[in-house]
């Protein structure tokens, strides 16, 4: 399922137009996005976390030339599923 099939799910389950589900679906990702930039974390209770997560520096190999090369620490975004969720997958 991809963006396209989101908006035309949602303004079919709801009436929206999917000019409107598209502006409803650009809101929710700049929200998680800015509130994610900013550190917080973004909870749907059932459905899941999401938040940054802290990657040391390291350093790791070339595969083809076996040279070392330093990774830079950085902040990355993860998802951890929320119980309702794990349980509707299983």
């Amino acid at each position: 399922m991809n963006k396209q099939d989101v908006v035309a799910k949602i303004a079919e389950d709801t009436g929206m137009t999917k000019t409107a589900a598209s502006a409803a679906i650009e809101s929710l990702i700049d929200g998680v996005t800015r509130s994610l930039k900013k550190g917080d974390s973004v909870s749907f209770v059932g459905f899941g976390t999401f938040k940054i997560s802290n990657r040391k520096a390291r350093t790791a190999r070339n595969p083809q030339t076996g040279e070392p090369i330093k990774i830079p620490k950085r902040r990355v975004p993860r998802f951890s599923a929320g119980k309702a969720l794990k349980q509707a997958v299983k």
